[in-house]
């Protein structure tokens, strides 16, 4: 296999090379129907699985059902995916691990039903590390997935699969979630748009609403503004919380000029990169010839935050480790789950007696984090610490104190967003030295993503991103 040029589907059929508006407006007019938008994906899915990986199963007969029947939403006939850490009805959710052998979920999920509301149609469910825990969607044994970009790096996580799907046009759009970054991390890796939104925004599967703090996010990849902020809005049609703002479709800049806030550096004692650096300055050098205001900005919290976090992440392990056979089956066995997996479950019982201080810590975020918007619109990050790393650099075969010490380092920015609450948004606007996506990451307080979506739709037109298909 090459890994020096892009892999992608991208052709001249029913999908072309374009977004989920785009295809959504062709099969409306007729130039195009839905099966024949369904073929080409399925088509470009077995093109691209032996290459990319990035489908956990497939369903395509039954979306090939399902496209002869006549849907409606905003995304009508559009192939779509979900992630296999959400029910999909007749599809196993595997969770990305071997530790246990999921049966056929009975039903959709609450959030995949608002999903699939778009009238979108899904091929099958996209792959994901275990459990969603690390940042690249690899294995202790199998395959992993790779990114379209170069299949020698990592496709992010932990929705590698949905954003190897969506990069590489096997998909217009997938389904994403985001517990710690898994929206942004992936779409920064593979040159998507990536939006999590804020805590409640969207309907909370059972799993999530039982977390002592809710840190997911459900939302999709895309590869355009306009797609997000479509998908953001037909969400909304669907469920709407009366507590948040309500976002409605947004389709373009705003007028209004911002203040914005920029911090390079995490609050690890890693240094961000040189050209991730050098991205962030050119972002903020765009955005204040645009005329908004632009100006550093301090982290809003400690050095305390990595430890709490850290022990909230071992937490999550932690339940699943005691846990599993109760709420994946009886046959969950948790000698057989990964290094990274283990290592957590290890170091949560380590710090068993820290856990209230660190909980209590991290509820205080959500304070500490809006008190930042008191005088910034936005705040400008990178989306990761360095640029994306080749396979094998995070594998979860390594030992966990290893890759978890690489963890901590790579994804320094993201788990802010999840704990707080607040929205934030990665977009593709540069690329590394070798070719790959390198994105900015935009935040704002809790119930304001219309100015992400304002300000995202205005960098796109400034500065279009690179298309892996030119």
């Amino acid at each position: 296999m090459s890994t020096n040029l892009p892999v992608h589907a991208f052709t001249d059929d029913a999908l072309g090379d374009l977004d989920a508006t785009g295809v959504a407006a062709r099969i409306a007019s007729g130039e195009v129907t839905a099966r024949e938008v369904m073929e080409a994906s399925i088509a470009r899915a077995e093109a691209m699985q032996g290459q990319l990986n990035g489908l956990a199963c497939t369903d395509f007969d039954r979306a090939l059902v399902r496209s002869n029947r006549p849907t409606t939403g905003i995304f009508a006939g559009v192939p779509t995916a979900i992630k296999d850490n959400t029910d999909s009805a007749g599809l196993p959710t595997q969770q990305g691990s071997k530790a246990f052998t999921a049966l056929p979920a009975t039903a959709d999920s609450d959030f995949a039903k608002q999903f699939l509301s778009t009238g979108a149609i899904s091929i099958g469910k996209s792959r994901l590390p275990e459990f969603g825990f690390n940042a690249s969607t690899e294995f202790m044994t199998e395959e992993p997935v790779r990114n379209p970009w170069n299949p020698a790096y990592s496709s992010g996580a932990s929705s590698g699969g949905s954003a190897a799907l969506v990069a590489s046009g096997v998909l217009p759009f997938a389904h994403a979630n985001d517990g710690g970054g898994s929206i942004r991390i992936p779409a920064a890796a593979c040159g998507l748009v990536g939006l999590k939104t804020t805590r409640g925004r969207t309907v909370a599967d059972p799993s999530d609403r039982s977390l002592p703090i809710r840190i997911i996010s459900q939302g999709a990849l895309t590869r355009t503004v306009r797609d997000t902020a479509r998908w953001m809005s037909a969400a909304e049609s669907y469920y709407r919380n009366p507590r948040l703002t309500p976002v409605r479709l947004i389709e373009g800049p705003s007028s209004t000029r911002l203040r914005v806030g920029v911090i390079t550096d995490s609050i690890t004692v890693t240094k961000t990169d040189d050209e991730t650096r050098k991205s962030v300055a050119a972002t903020a050098e765009l955005l204040a010839e645009l005329g908004h205001h632009v100006e550093d900005a301090v982290h809003p919290v400690g050095q305390e935050f990595v430890e709490d976090f850290g022990i909230y992440w071992g937490f999550l392990s932690f339940a699943i480790s005691t846990g599993g056979k109760q709420m994946l089956g009886s046959d969950f066995d948790k000698s057989a789950t990964d290094n990274l997996s283990r290592g957590l479950y290890s170091l949560y019982r380590k710090n068993l007696a820290k856990t209230p201080r660190a909980f209590y810590r991290l509820r205080r975020v959500q304070q500490q984090y809006s008190a930042m918007f008191q005088k910034y619109d936005v705040v400008l990050s990178p989306t990761l610490a360095h640029t994306t790393p080749e396979l094998g650099y995070l594998s979860p075969a390594q030992s966990f104190e290893e890759l978890f010490d690489k963890l901590i380092a790579y994804t320094s920015f993201t788990p802010l967003n999840n704990i707080s609450g607040g929205p934030a948004i990665s977009l593709p606007l540069h690329q590394t030295s070798n070719g790959l996506p390198l994105a900015s990451h935009f935040s704002a307080d809790l119930g304001d993503e219309r100015t992400l979506l304002e300000l995202a739709f205005e960098l796109e037109e400034a500065q279009p991103w690179s298309r892996i298909q030119d």
